[in-house]
């Protein structure tokens, strides 16, 4: 347990993503049963890992330090920010926003935090160079952190009663700055994949987040167009609607590449697929593509992109099953041999 906790991958919180945005999507459909089920996981994982990373914190600072430094792992930090919004929506659709609303408070500070140590830490402060060659798709995690906030603030709002154009506000500059952070990131990632050799133990799970990336940004902006005329809101409106729509065509476009690029790792040169952490971070963008086509579809009239949406669920739900499936066979089998000895 304890070596367990030492290693314990930043990341782990895109467990909490993944299981909470297919929740919300199977609530979306009418599914309660499944979706209240899919909640009290995400809870509890949330809950657990919450535990787990301030044991972590206290006893194993280094460890935690060392993490901030490596930008191959910094940017997981993100899914703790990303994990809460995700829990918190879900939360505010089984009618509880005051739950909503206070852990958008802890995420939007954390949010911010992050946002300026993990840049500098992990990338800005290296003595080492060139950081482009570090870069991998865990970097579009701060964009999902980003537009996490938005959609959180964007669900919010129409039940408070005080503070809605200051959640539009909120909801419309975190949209912008992960706009923004997406095209950084995007252009990092293509350029180390362009200039350095790309073997295939190399395109890992997390480069799927930059769909996911993608489909968030396209939630978020369809949950914006829906928001009260606010000043913000009002004066972006039409921009980010049509964003959306050119945002969704693209986190389309890159699932084929996604597919072959698994293909290659696992099939042609035959890395065996085998339980990490990092499974989650497909999990995640899968069922964000679903709510985001889902909402995107409404939000916009296009019955198309809901369509897609709503098969694309089911696509996410059997994915979220086989990660699952492997992460309990993995705890069983640790745990067994651990009593073994």
């Amino acid at each position: 347990m304890r070596s367990a906790v030492r290693g314990l991958p930043p990341a782990y919180f895109a467990l909490v993503m993944g299981t909470g945005i297919v929740s919300v999507g199977m609530s979306l459909e009418g599914f309660v049963l499944l979706s209240r089920t899919l909640l009290v996981i995400c809870a509890a994982a949330f809950v657990v890992l919450l535990v787990l990373n301030g044991w972590r914190l206290v006893r194993y600072r280094d460890a935690l330090a060392d993490d901030f430094l490596d930008p191959r792992r910094a940017f997981g930090f993100f899914t703790f920010v990303a994990g809460i919004n995700v829990l918190g929506v879900r939360l505010g659709l089984a009618g509880v926003p005051t739950a909503t609303l206070v852990l958008l408070l802890v995420a939007g500070l954390a949010w911010l935090v992050l946002g300026y140590v993990v840049p500098w830490t992990a990338v800005l402060g290296r003595a080492e160079r060139p950081v482009l060659v570090t870069a991998n798709g865990t970097w579009f995690v701060w964009v999902v952190a980003s537009q996490s906030v938005a959609v959180a603030a964007a669900t919010v709002e129409p039940v408070v009663g005080a503070g809605r154009r200051e959640l539009a506000v909120l909801a419309v500059v975190s949209w912008s700055v992960g706009v923004f952070l997406y095209g950084a990131a995007g252009i990092f990632v293509a350029l180390r994949l362009m200039l350095y050799e790309v073997k295939p133990a190399d395109l890992t799970a997390p480069y799927w987040v930059s769909m996911g990336a993608l489909s968030i940004t396209v939630l978020a902006g369809a949950r914006i167009v829906e928001m009260a005329d606010a000043p913000m809101v009002a004066a972006t409106r039409h921009l980010i609607a049509g964003l959306a729509v050119v945002f969704w065509g693209f986190a389309t476009w890159l699932i084929p590449a996604l597919v072959a690029a698994g293909w290659w790792r696992h099939v042609r040169h035959r890395i065996p697929l085998v339980y990490d952490a990092t499974l989650w971070s497909i999990v995640f963008p899968l069922g964000m593509y679903a709510v985001a086509g889902i909402y995107l579809g409404r939000a916009d009239d296009l019955p198309v992109v809901g369509a897609v949406g709503r098969w694309e669920l089911w696509v996410a739900f059997a994915a979220w099953l086989a990660v699952f499936a492997m992460m309990v066979r993995r705890l069983v089998s640790t745990l067994v041999r651990s009593a073994g000895r």
